[in-house]
């Protein structure tokens, strides 16, 4: 399932991140991991946050892929299920059958 995971940082942790250089680790193994399909850096309410479009195989992934932000830089997780304009097509096609 294609899945958006929002990781909003606390500031502090993640400035310690930056400076010891584990915040690059973070997210370099993060990209090998996911393998995303977009992968966007921006802030959100004046945190650091990293938005990560990629395809979850199975639910057990969540802790695996979330502890790393957790424990790295204090992130909040959020898990969202998305659609590209094609699977909305599909799904919208399905409607009244």
């Amino acid at each position: 399932m294609r899945v958006l995971l929002k990781a909003s940082m606390d500031t502090d942790k993640a400035n310690e991140a930056i400076h010891n250089g584990t915040l690059t680790k973070l997210i370099q193994e993060s990209m090998e991991q996911m393998k995303p399909e977009a992968a966007y850096f921006t802030t959100d309410h004046g945190r650091r946050t990293a938005y990560l479009v990629f395809d979850m195989q199975e639910s057990w992934q969540m802790p695996v892929l979330s502890e790393p932000w957790f424990q790295g830089v204090g992130a909040e997780i959020t898990y969202t299920p998305v659609m590209t304009v094609d699977d909305v097509q599909q799904g919208l096609s399905q409607l009244g059958r």
